[in-house]
């Protein structure tokens, strides 16, 4: 492997190329119409234009990407995450065409994607799974409100094809279901490109608690720790945090012999997460979902293990044979993460797009990390996330990390788009934050304090 074409855009396009650049590998960027300017295309050693500004014209579009790859001479694949990170069809294309892929096998992709499969085969594994429903594609209504009763009240209404939280909603009564499947299928589409949906059953005073997995397919895997990620609004992560805090050893021992276990089963090869919910009223915990790909929060996970979870990917696709055992893996410290938007807080968090006139960051360290795909003068469009940055921090223990990340936030300025920034602020120097006490109702019980 010598070159290698990141098929994504941003933030984690930017912390890939680093990655590929500290290891001597060349890199390709590819790009949409909006992002021709880009950081990431700046970074890497060539750019591909791929296509309109809208998702489904570049970045959706695998045949493009494969092309700028033979165009380039890239001789491998790395996916990021969204777009077409967990597209099964993609990643069997790029195999296809004498690449190769930096992700798990497409069985395995193709296994977790069917979130009616993976709970089959998190079961089968003696993983404790959330009931749930078959899934339902565009137009496919039959059996819809019987599947949803038997799931039973309230329920979530989540996309089959990616994470994120994106288009998830949680539906209370019967008469609410239709117009939150016909909202989550939309979103999907136009996030993933499907729009399948299925259902499963809302625990309301739960924690998103996620175990960090690699494996090295032929039934070997590994764990490195847990993450936090209940801090969340609209369904989607804004605060991580690594150890998860208030939660017995016990419990997540079993989290993590539960991850490896269905991963040895899946015979897994690469890197992964396993998702769970944690019932705080009984402290039983079951599975969501395995993502298979790398997340937004790893580098909560990198931070407190020493591990660069990219190169560790890059390693197991070169066939190199230096990578850790579970022995080698140890833990130092604790970390946050916070997820930096450009969005209104105090409008339901709705996206505000504009140009960054002014944007200073602290520069990154050995307990500050800043990762992020834009710079002054960049625009922030409606295209694509709003994210700006991934604030990160690493402190001797919690209470450490929390003071290090207030005083990294308060460094921070940003003119000419509204944020999150004093959002975050009051998150993490919320005393319910503080004193670990979260979950995923963490904003909606106090908004009253967060949102000023």
């Amino acid at each position: 492997m010598k070159c290698i074409l990141v098929a994504n855009r941003g933030e984690i396009a930017c912390r890939i190329l680093r990655t590929c650049k500290r290891l001597g590998l060349e890199t390709v960027a590819v790009h949409s119409e909006a992002d021709a300017g880009a950081l990431h295309v700046e970074l890497a050693d060539r750019a591909v234009a791929i296509g309109g500004s809208a998702p489904a014209e570049s970045y959706l579009t695998g045949d493009k990407i494969i092309a700028a790859a033979r165009e380039s001479g890239a001789d491998a694949v790395h996916p990021g995450y969204g777009f077409l990170s967990e597209n099964e069809n993609f990643a069997r294309s790029v195999i296809a065409a004498g690449l190769t892929w930096i992700g798990p096998d497409p069985k395995s992709i193709e296994d977790m994607g069917d979130k009616e499969r993976a709970r089959l085969l998190a079961k089968s594994a003696g993983v404790p799974v959330l009931p749930g429903s078959a899934r339902f594609g565009p137009g496919d209504t039959e059996g819809m409100e019987a599947a949803a009763a038997e799931v039973g009240y309230p329920l979530l209404v989540k996309a089959s094809a990616g994470g994120g939280g994106i288009g998830m909603r949680v539906v209370y009564k019967p008469e609410d279901l239709r117009a939150a499947v016909d909202s989550t299928q939309s979103m999907a589409s136009r996030a993933f490109g499907d729009s399948t949906i299925y259902f499963e059953r809302y625990i309301a005073e739960a924690r998103h608690v996620e175990v960090q997995v690699f494996g090295f397919g032929e039934g070997h895997a590994i764990h490195l720790y847990e993450r936090d990620c209940s801090i969340q609004r609209r369904f989607q992560k804004i605060v991580e945090e690594t150890l998860a805090p208030r939660l017995t050893p016990e419990t997540l021992d079993a989290m993590y012999r539960a991850a490896t276990a269905l991963c040895r089963q899946e015979r897994y090869r690469g890197l992964g997460t396993t998702e769970f919910v944690f019932d705080s009223e009984t402290g039983r915990f079951y599975f969501l979902e395995m993502n298979t790909r790398i997340q937004v929060e790893h580098p909560v996970t990198e931070m407190v293990t020493g591990r660069d979870l990219v190169e560790m990917q890059i390693a197991l696709a070169s066939r190199h044979s230096s990578l850790p055992g579970q022995k080698d893996i140890g833990v130092s410290g604790h970390s946050i993460e916070c997820r930096l938007y450009a969005e209104r807080p105090a409008k339901g968090f709705l996206p505000a797009p504009g140009v960054l006139t002014r944007f200073d960051v602290p520069a990154s360290g050995a307990c500050v990390r800043i990762d992020t795909g834009v710079r002054s003068g960049d625009r922030i469009t409606h295209f694509y996330d709003p994210m700006i940055a991934k604030v990160i921090v690493r402190g001797i223990d919690r209470g450490a990390a929390i003071e290090r990340m207030l005083a990294t936030l308060g460094t921070i300025r940003i003119e000419g788009v509204e944020t999150n920034l004093a959002f975050l602020q009051r998150v993490i120097s919320h005393p319910a934050f503080r004193s670990g006490d979260v979950c995923t109702s963490f904003v909606e019980r106090y908004k009253k304090d967060l949102l000023g």
